[in-house]
């Protein structure tokens, strides 16, 4: 059965991919780089900003220069936070559909954005209060489609009081531990999607960002958030098998 939902932030739930992009372009610039914005959707979508850099020297047969990659990832923290400083604006539907969910399960973050950045931008959009966790770039090594920050996302869901065990001598029933395949994962990037697959979540991917087909892998796919049919992911969680995904 669902037991919780992990959202990822930009493209899902604030309008910040175009702006992310910009700033990526501004950034490539001072190496004298160039990131077209099909590069961009394709290739760096979903990775945090270390990511970024580290797949831009890459891509221009560059070793990374970690002296050098973190001086531009923190430029970038420095010009964001100075362009987010009034907010940015929420993706259409998202408001809504985030709260109606909270009123039903446990909601967390799993993001390739700073924490900082992630908070500011949830309170400026009334929103800090549906989510009882964020896990961000600031608390993983190694960003999506590596799994590493939805592991450590089922790990802090596992210690909120709804689903830890019951402790020595409690007569409280103890509880059933949350499972990776309880969870549902809703992301706009294919990496994202390859991420929720890899630490063995199922995912409903929102064409925000990228066109249907390329999302096609994930377990439910929707154009925005008015396609979902949240009912019928539901009832799919009570058949899920005890290994593999979902059939969309």
């Amino acid at each position: 059965m669902l037991r919780a939902i992990i959202f990822d932030f930009d493209g899902v739930i604030v309008d910040s991919e175009p702006l992310i992009f910009r700033l990526t372009q501004q950034m490539a610039a001072q190496e004298h780089w160039t990131v077209t914005e099909a590069e961009y959707f394709r290739d760096y979508l979903a990775l945090d900003d270390r990511g970024i850099v580290e797949h831009l020297y890459h891509s221009h047969g560059r070793p990374v220069d970690a002296a050098r990659r973190d001086e531009l990832v923190e430029w970038k923290k420095r010009a964001y936070a100075d362009e987010i400083r009034d907010g940015l604006p929420a993706v259409p539907g998202a408001v809504e559909f985030v709260r109606s969910l909270a009123a039903q399960y446990p909601l967390a973050i799993a993001s390739g954005s700073l924490r900082s950045e992630i908070e500011h931008l949830l309170s400026n959009l009334g929103l800090r209060d549906a989510f009882q966790l964020i896990v961000a770039a600031d608390d993983v090594e190694r960003s999506k489609p590596a799994p590493d920050i939805f592991l450590k996302t089922l790990e802090a869901l596992r210690r909120l009081p709804g689903f830890r065990a019951a402790e020595a001598g409690s007569h409280d029933v103890p509880l059933a531990p949350l499972l990776a395949r309880e969870c549902l994962v809703i992301e706009d990037a294919p990496n994202g999607v390859r991420a929720a697959h890899a630490a063995g979540m199922p995912c409903l991917a929102l064409a925000h960002s990228r066109p249907l087909d390329e999302l096609a892998h994930a377990d439910w796919v929707a154009r925005d958030f008015s396609g979902v049919d949240l009912a019928a992911i539901i009832a799919a969680f009570h058949l899920f098998p005890p290994e593999g995904r979902l059939s969309p």
